[in-house]
């Protein structure tokens, strides 16, 4: 019996893992208000009573929430809470038959690519003509773009291209009216993602069109800053920092997840580099844009990771002094390469590498801000959050990186602004400052 009145055939889209799945749900969104929807994103009273959610898949943690997540929705509706209970995305990709066997009241599970059909039970039709319109989820003054979907890479721990598929490039002209709509919208800064920049354009163009994608992208009047996010090693085109250099509106950033450093982990993470590619790189990197601030991931505990690989790996992390850095405890993944091996190093020494390569960066992160004490830096404010008002520097992704703090009992700052901050203090990950005002 049902426990509580609901507004009917309103549409609570629930969002779990990456910024790719964001994208992925503010389209479907997107698609919906155009039918006519009522549709909210992660409606904190779950007034829904038709629920989607758009699922992870990427690693032991998130398959957990994501699990998770659908038996409170499965028991809300077991309650009568809610009518319709729906999965989309990575982890129903990848794990349907099981899903559908263990979590039977589920009205349906849908893929990644199963927009259309996803839509259809909602009542709604898939419209063509809908090139960049999306219901964003983000501040008002930032957004992703996501140009490309899936990955031919044949990286041993990952399983993306088993939930993605394919590399597919979306065309550059898409992407620019894509641009020009969300600039309209008042969106300031676009940041770009995919499961690989890197090979961006090459099953379009028969090349690696990043730098031309870009240079057609700061022509959209309004846009102000493109951040690049989750470019490959591998095969980077090197064009694209001529491009950053010159164009003031590419933010001198990028995220390049690399890894490792070991020459035997990564052939066996089958990555295509090596210790001395690698370096060679990052070296390109310093050289072309010194003001790059260079943001990466390392996965430790990788099968055949002895104590000496892993002092390696930490020596060159102190040697390479990365601005921004994340760590993650090495995975098994059904249906990879890597899970053929031996999973040889015991979860504990892999929380303790974790927590190692996390406490260097802490020390490195804090003396390279306080190279910055006394700089004025021009920053994006994305929120007031309890005393302060929260930004970011060109050198800093929203979620994931260095914020700037500013009082609010002192200074009175607009969301979405950009505005020079005179940098005062500085700890481990965040810098406190006070406008520089004309």
């Amino acid at each position: 019996m049902r426990t509580k009145t609901i507004k009917q055939n309103k549409i609570n889209v629930v969002t779990l893992g990456c910024s790719k799945n964001v994208y992925d749900s503010e389209v479907l969104m997107g698609q919906l208000k155009a039918n006519g929807k009522d549709v909210v994103h992660e409606d904190e009273n779950d007034e829904g009573n038709i629920v989607v959610i758009n699922t992870c898949g990427f690693i032991g943690k998130a398959k957990e929430e994501s699990v998770n997540t659908i038996l409170h929705y499965a028991n809300q509706k077991e309650l009568g809470l809610v009518d319709k209970v729906y999965v989309t995305g990575c982890l129903s990709e990848r794990y349907k038959p099981d899903l559908e066997a263990e979590i039977s009241n589920v009205d349906q599970y849908f893929g990644t690519q199963d927009l259309p059909n996803l839509l259809k039970v909602l009542e709604a039709d898939y419209k063509h003509e809908l090139i960049g319109e999306r219901l964003t989820t983000t501040p008002k003054h930032y957004a992703y773009l996501k140009i490309a979907e899936g990955c031919d890479r044949p990286c041993s721990f990952c399983a993306i291209p088993l939930m993605r598929g394919k590399h597919k490039s979306t065309p550059i002209e898409d992407l620019v009216t894509e641009a020009e709509k969300l600039a309209a919208s008042g969106i300031k800064e676009l940041i770009l993602i995919a499961q690989d920049l890197t090979y961006y354009g090459l099953d379009l163009y028969g090349k690696r069109n990043l730098a031309d994608l870009l240079k057609e992208l700061v022509k959209v009047e309004g846009i102000e800053w493109i951040r690049l996010h989750y470019a490959f090693p591998a095969g980077f085109p090197l064009d694209v920092l001529d491009v950053m250099k010159s164009e003031p509106k590419v933010c001198n950033y990028l995220d390049i997840p690399l890894q490792h450093i070991n020459t035997e982990i990564l052939k066996s993470m089958r990555r295509g580099t090596t210790y001395e590619k690698t370096n060679k790189l990052l070296k390109e990197f310093r050289n072309h844009v010194p003001e790059m601030a260079i943001r990466t991931t390392l996965i430790v505990g990788y099968p055949g990771e002895t104590e000496e690989i892993f002092r390696e790996l930490k020596a060159w992390v102190e040697e390479m002094r990365f601005e921004r850095l994340g760590v993650f405890a090495y995975s098994h993944e059904e249906d990879t390469h890597a899970a053929t091996l031996v999973n040889d190093v015991p979860e504990e020494v892999k929380e303790e590498r974790v927590a190692e390569i996390m406490e260097l960066q802490a020390q490195i992160s804090w003396e390279l801000n306080q190279e910055k004490v006394g700089n004025t830096y021009r920053c994006i404010f994305d929120r007031k959050e309890g005393e302060y008002f929260i930004g970011r520097t060109e050198q800093d992704s929203p979620d994931v990186d260095n914020e700037v703090l500013v009082e609010a009992s002192k200074f009175y700052i607009k969301t979405g602004e950009f505005i020079d901050i005179k940098i005062l203090e500085a700890g481990d990950f965040d810098l406190y400052g006070e406008p520089v005002r004309p």
